[in-house]
């Protein structure tokens, strides 16, 4: 048995004092009394349902378990211990070979299964995805998702009401599948359709989706207003700090808003990559192409926790909910500090900086 005691443990909704419980290598309790003393704040590790490349790899030119492994590997070293490698729109042999890569890599320390951002989604609100590979839902993905499921492969498709039908998105729930909107410039009840439906989520609030404007919420209005979970980018490029705060504050229900970093390969890796032929590089802390475009994002989970409690003004308990808790729910994964392996947990300074794992 060994007993830790940080300044502060987070034990997945609070900060409190105690000291941790830890049998072998598993969290047993927080509990009172002395233990061995720990300089800082122990927190579970992050969770990032969305996280494209990092250490110089991209999922959709490496989808491999060697690429999926290489990739949760660059983003441990900054406090997140659980991703879900993500494949964007693509030729249908690419999502073949993750599909493969996926089943193969189920129960790898860090991968938790598998993100699928498109290409069932919209041309005018693709960003960065290619047009030439956008389609409507079609049975290629519908069998691929139905071999990670018998595998028991999490899975997360991000799609756009413009692409799928509501019966579709209805099947793929009953799969198990979290169903996330995104990419889309539908209308607000063309959205609400697939939330009947079964849709349970929304990819990077804001981005890449139709606005809010007076006379009509868009994707953006549709998804604030909702019970449902919105990932979002917290870089102070992709949304404004000011828009961070603004949609939290307006969410319905609380802790329905989590962190994504949709980090790329110069995460852990060199300032630039490829991207369907195309290079991409860090200019001035931002991912673009060769026309100045965004181009996914150059953030850790760590980085953006520390400007949600410093820029955003958001309360150090709900930006580690952000990180930690609220992914993991979405995914149907154990939330707390109990439980865990000691492996996956990191230690924060009173900066919000992740010191050691």
């Amino acid at each position: 048995m060994t007993l830790l005691q940080p300044d502060l443990i987070f034990d997945g909704q609070s900060l409190r004092k105690g000291v941790l419980r830890l049998e072998g290598d598993r969290v047993l309790a927080i509990q009172d009394g002395a233990g061995e003393r720990i300089a800082g704040i122990l927190s579970p590790g992050f969770i990032d349902l969305q996280v494209n490349g990092g250490g110089d790899v991209l999922l959709n030119t490496s989808p491999t378990v060697a690429g999926m492994q290489a990739i949760a590997a660059a983003h441990r070293r900054f406090g997140t211990v659980g991703i879900l490698p993500t494949v964007i729109t693509d030729a249908p042999d690419v999502l073949d070979a993750v599909t493969d890569a996926a089943l193969a890599a189920r129960g790898l320390p860090g991968i938790l299964g598998l993100h699928i951002e498109g290409p069932h989604i919209s041309v005018p609100r693709r960003g960065t995805h290619k047009a030439a590979f956008v389609r409507p839902f079609d049975d290629r993905t519908l069998t691929a998702v139905r071999r990670l499921r018998a595998g028991g492969v999490r899975v997360m498709l991000t799609l756009a009401p413009e692409a799928a039908t509501p019966a579709q998105v209805a099947e793929l729930a009953a799969l198990g599948v979290v169903i996330s909107i995104g990419h889309s410039d539908a209308t607000g009840a063309e959205v609400r359709g697939l939330l009947a439906a079964g849709a349970s989520c929304f990819t990077h609030l804001f981005n890449a989706m139709s606005p809010m404007v007076n006379r009509a919420e868009g994707v953006t209005g549709a998804c604030i207003n909702s019970h449902a979970f919105a990932g979002i980018i917290c870089d102070g490029v992709h949304v404004a700090d000011e828009m961070v705060g603004l949609a939290i504050r307006a969410r319905p229900l609380p802790d329905t808003t989590f962190l994504v970093s949709d980090a790329m390969p110069t995460v852990g890796g060199s300032d630039r990559f490829t991207l369907y032929g195309r290079e991409i590089h860090v200019e001035n802390g931002r991912l673009v192409n060769a026309e100045g475009s965004l181009a996914g994002a150059h953030v850790t989970m760590a980085e953006s926790v520390k400007r949600l409690i410093d820029k955003v003004g958001l309360a150090p308990e709900a930006a580690l909910r952000m990180a930690t808790t609220i992914p993991a729910r979405v995914m149907g994964l154990p939330t707390g500090i109990v439980g865990q392996s000691a492996a996956d947990l990191v230690i924060l300074d009173q900066d919000w900086q992740v010191r050691a794992l």
